[in-house]
Protein backbone atom coordinates (compact mmCIF):
# COMPACT_ATOMS: atom_id res chain seq x y z
CA UNK A 1 0.00 0.00 0.00
CA UNK A 2 2.93 2.64 0.94
CA UNK A 3 4.41 1.61 -2.78
CA UNK A 4 1.49 2.95 -4.30
CA UNK A 5 0.85 5.85 -2.64
CA UNK A 6 4.93 6.38 -3.39
CA UNK A 7 4.62 5.41 -6.98
CA UNK A 8 1.43 7.98 -7.54
CA UNK A 9 3.09 10.75 -5.40
CA UNK A 10 5.73 10.36 -8.19
CA UNK A 11 3.80 10.22 -11.23
CA UNK A 12 2.08 13.29 -9.96
CA UNK A 13 5.35 15.50 -9.37
CA UNK A 14 6.36 14.76 -13.00
CA UNK A 15 3.22 15.24 -14.60
CA UNK A 16 2.96 18.70 -13.14
CA UNK A 17 6.32 19.50 -14.67
CA UNK A 18 4.94 18.42 -17.96
CA UNK A 19 4.24 20.80 -20.51
CA UNK A 20 0.58 21.95 -21.13
CA UNK A 21 -1.37 21.80 -23.75
CA UNK A 22 -1.89 25.34 -26.07
CA UNK A 23 -5.31 25.21 -25.30
CA UNK A 24 -5.63 24.65 -21.37
CA UNK A 25 -2.81 27.87 -21.14
CA UNK A 26 -4.25 31.35 -20.26
CA UNK A 27 -3.23 34.56 -22.18
CA UNK A 28 -0.67 36.70 -20.90
CA UNK A 29 -2.13 40.27 -19.89
CA UNK A 30 -1.53 43.35 -22.19
CA UNK A 31 -1.51 46.68 -21.56
CA UNK A 32 -5.10 48.22 -22.72
CA UNK A 33 -3.13 51.14 -24.69
CA UNK A 34 -0.52 48.51 -25.97
CA UNK A 35 -1.81 49.12 -29.47
CA UNK A 36 -3.96 52.45 -29.18
CA UNK A 37 -1.22 54.34 -31.91
CA UNK A 38 -2.22 52.16 -34.64
CA UNK A 39 -4.87 52.67 -37.62
CA UNK A 40 -7.02 49.94 -38.34
CA UNK A 41 -4.66 48.50 -41.27
CA UNK A 42 -1.80 48.45 -38.95
CA UNK A 43 -3.85 46.37 -36.46
CA UNK A 44 -4.82 44.21 -39.45
CA UNK A 45 -1.16 43.71 -39.82
CA UNK A 46 -0.57 42.65 -36.61
CA UNK A 47 -3.27 40.76 -35.50
CA UNK A 48 -1.95 38.84 -39.15
CA UNK A 49 1.56 38.22 -37.22
CA UNK A 50 0.68 37.43 -33.71
CA UNK A 51 -1.96 35.01 -35.72
CA UNK A 52 0.76 33.14 -37.29
CA UNK A 53 3.29 33.21 -34.65
CA UNK A 54 0.47 32.10 -32.17
CA UNK A 55 -0.17 29.16 -34.69
CA UNK A 56 3.59 28.17 -35.03
CA UNK A 57 4.34 28.47 -30.98
CA UNK A 58 1.35 26.01 -30.55
CA UNK A 59 2.51 23.69 -33.05
CA UNK A 60 5.75 23.31 -31.17
CA UNK A 61 3.86 23.22 -28.10
CA UNK A 62 1.79 20.32 -28.82
CA UNK A 63 5.51 18.73 -29.78
CA UNK A 64 6.65 19.56 -26.50
CA UNK A 65 3.67 17.74 -24.67
CA UNK A 66 4.08 14.30 -26.97
CA UNK A 67 7.34 14.86 -26.17
CA UNK A 68 6.86 14.68 -22.55
CA UNK A 69 4.56 12.40 -22.25
CA UNK A 70 6.83 9.77 -24.37
CA UNK A 71 9.99 11.05 -21.76
CA UNK A 72 8.35 10.23 -18.72
CA UNK A 73 6.46 7.34 -19.91
CA UNK A 74 10.09 5.96 -21.11
CA UNK A 75 12.40 7.08 -18.31
CA UNK A 76 9.91 9.20 -16.28
CA UNK A 77 11.54 12.63 -17.15
CA UNK A 78 9.57 15.51 -18.84
CA UNK A 79 12.23 16.12 -21.29
CA UNK A 80 11.04 18.70 -23.25
CA UNK A 81 9.84 20.90 -20.61
CA UNK A 82 13.36 19.82 -19.09
CA UNK A 83 15.70 20.75 -22.67
CA UNK A 84 13.74 24.34 -23.25
CA UNK A 85 11.16 23.09 -25.60
CA UNK A 86 8.22 24.30 -23.40
CA UNK A 87 6.71 26.88 -25.07
CA UNK A 88 4.13 27.95 -22.44
CA UNK A 89 5.37 31.58 -22.29
CA UNK A 90 5.41 32.58 -25.77
CA UNK A 91 1.93 31.14 -26.22
CA UNK A 92 0.87 32.96 -23.21
CA UNK A 93 1.86 36.13 -25.46
CA UNK A 94 0.70 35.55 -28.82
CA UNK A 95 -2.85 35.01 -27.14
CA UNK A 96 -2.81 38.03 -24.97
CA UNK A 97 -1.80 40.21 -28.36
CA UNK A 98 -4.58 38.83 -30.24
CA UNK A 99 -6.65 39.65 -27.38
CA UNK A 100 -5.21 43.67 -27.07
CA UNK A 101 -5.09 43.90 -30.69
CA UNK A 102 -9.10 43.01 -31.14
CA UNK A 103 -10.03 45.64 -28.08
CA UNK A 104 -7.95 47.67 -30.30
CA UNK A 105 -9.91 47.33 -33.29
CA UNK A 106 -13.00 47.29 -31.68
CA UNK A 107 -12.63 50.85 -29.99
CA UNK A 108 -11.67 51.98 -33.35
CA UNK A 109 -14.78 50.20 -35.17
CA UNK A 110 -12.57 48.66 -37.78
CA UNK A 111 -14.64 46.40 -40.11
Amino acid sequence: MNSTKLWTACAVVLLAGCAKNPDAIAPMSMPVNAYSGLDCSQLSAEHQRSSLALQQVSADQRQAVTGDAVGVFLIGVPVSSLTGADKEGLVAQHKGELIAIESAQRNLKCG
